[in-house]
């Protein structure tokens, strides 16, 4: 039976690296959506019909986590298959002004494609690096084109900003001291302030076009969308706004959604839908400390900024019409893997470097067995000296030490806010997230020989893993340059105040 499995596998993937038709690959990445968030994945009242359009036809994800709790190094993994520890994008996130930024020498997905002819664009959020004269920016990763804001859209004040129609402002400063948040083409800005109102209809024309573009040339592409949605402050335009049942946060959701379904339309229309793999999950958990406006993390601890699983596992679903069966996984995967297994799909071939992703070809085309054997924990500012605050290995999460954030306040657990501070634990604490995923109830090992030997195992693949970890340089702690941040109107003065444009 196993040789069998391999034999279609292999066909599989031959089929797919040698036909007239390369795959096509539509990556969506979605901004701190909790694991609760979406009504295919239990929420009662979001309103998203298209995301729950490709659950029903695709497969959906139980167990699917990202790298980081926080956006800048959760990307940074998502598109060179690394941890972030690895190419340097950490502690924190970048800004503005950030002298740092992704390493040109690292190996992004669109990278991995473009010797085999695809056409690549970005749409959306970058946030990693923009750097003197652009040095950061998509269109020196890989990008043939890019339409976006090249960081967090909160990074710049928005008390002003109209973040719903007709002229409802949006919720809270966001940034203060900086420029404000422009909309850039390539490597010039378009807009500065962005448009809220406008924004989504702008990425969704400009994503439907490429894709357009593509299938008339008949040329394979590679579309990455990292949404805004649904980070602070929640926005969206008239065809969202005040449609959907849980107020700022539903909208922005519902937008997100709205434009996945005018993606899938799209690919209808140009006749490559059964040729496209769409790929959706999201970049960490929900911003808890927003109440309402910050997600939910459904029946998982905590949220963002945390490595318990409410910061770090994600929504997932993979869709492709013809070649993935519906259905529900529950093998352990990671956005470390998308790199491998588009490669593997497309034929392309690997980056010469250490990846820490694997190829989930079989689990995506024969509801098969993953080829991961753990998936680590960091925090937001990981360091050679703590090592991996958490591990999982099977079911079973073992945590090192533990720390509660900022990010996600506001809750009645006491192990999430700031106010939890981090705290070691030897032996450490392991949980089974099988019949315990809210993590609410450790294990206890005295006494139980079978757990014990778990123990020496999951310490055995730490400091295996651990002696593998070479730290990158840090690139956030190079520090930030105001004059860095983008401005329309690089001459004017006073900044940062006079880049409008």
């Amino acid at each position: 039976m196993e040789s069998n499995r391999l034999l279609f596998l292999n066909i599989f993937i031959a089929c797919c690296t040698c036909s007239a038709s390369p795959p096509n690959f539509v990556l969506i990445f979605a901004d701190d959506l909790g694991f609760g968030d979406l009504g295919c994945y239990g929420h009662p009242s979001s309103i998203t019909p298209n995301l729950d359009r490709l659950a029903a036809g695709g497969l959906r994800f139980t167990d699917f986590y990202c790298t980081s709790p926080v956006c800048s190094p959760s990307r940074a993994s998502l598109l060179t298959g690394r941890y972030q520890t690895r190419s340097g994008i950490y502690p924190g996130v970048l800004y503005p002004g950030s002298i740092g930024g992704l390493p040109l020498n690292e190996t992004t997905v669109a990278e991995v494609l473009k010797p085999l002819g695809y056409a690549t664009a970005a749409v959306g959020k970058w946030h990693l690096g923009f750097g003197a004269n652009g040095t950061f920016l998509p269109t020196k990763q890989g990008f043939d084109e890019y339409l976006g804001i090249p960081y967090s859209h909160d990074m710049g004040p928005c008390h002003n900003l109209t973040c719903f129609p007709p002229d409802v402002k949006c919720f809270g400063l966001c940034d203060v001291g900086t420029v404000t948040v422009p909309l850039m083409y390539n490597e010039l800005i378009k807009q500065q302030p962005v448009d809220f109102l406008s924004l989504e209809r702008t990425y969704s024309d400009f994503a439907t076009s490429f894709i357009t573009s593509s299938a008339k040339k008949k040329q394979p592409f590679f579309l990455y969308y990292p949404s805004h949605h649904t980070h602070y402050p929640q926005y969206a335009g008239p065809r969202a706004a005040g449609r959907s049942l849980r107020g700022p946060f539903g909208d922005a959701l519902l937008e997100l959604d709205t434009t996945i379904g005018d993606l899938l339309t799209t690919l209808e229309k140009t006749g490559v839908i059964n040729n496209t793999l769409v790929f959706f999950t999201s970049d960490n958990g929900p911003e808890l400390m927003r109440m309402s406006r910050g997600g939910n993390a459904g029946l998982l601890k905590c949220g963002k900024g945390t490595t318990y699983d409410g910061g770090m596992r994600e929504p997932a679903i993979a869709f492709w019409p013809g070649t993935i069966r519906p259905g529900v996984t529950h093998e352990l995967a990671s956005t470390l893997d998308i790199l491998p297994t588009i490669a593997s799909l497309a034929g392309a071939k690997l980056p010469q470097v250490m990846l820490d992703g694997v190829d989930m070809t079989e689990i995506l085309v024969d509801h098969g067995k993953s080829k991961r054997e753990a998936m680590m924990f960091y925090p937001t500012d990981p360091s050679e000296m703590y090592g991996l605050f958490a591990l999982r290995l099977g079911k079973y999460k073992a945590h090192f030490y533990t720390r509660g954030a900022s990010h996600s306040g506001t809750t009645p657990d006491p192990d999430c806010p700031v106010f939890a501070v981090l705290k070691a634990h030897d032996p450490p604490l392991i949980f089974d997230l099988e019949a315990d995923p809210s993590e609410h109830y450790p294990l206890y090992l005295q006494g139980r020989p079978d757990l014990q030997a778990l123990l020496e195992k999951i310490r055995n693949v730490k400091q295996q893993f651990e002696a593998s970890m070479v730290f990158g340089e840090s690139q956030i702690s190079k520090g930030t340059d105001p004059n860095l941040a983008p401005c329309c109107n690089p001459q004017c003065s006073p900044k940062p105040k006079c880049c409008q444009c």
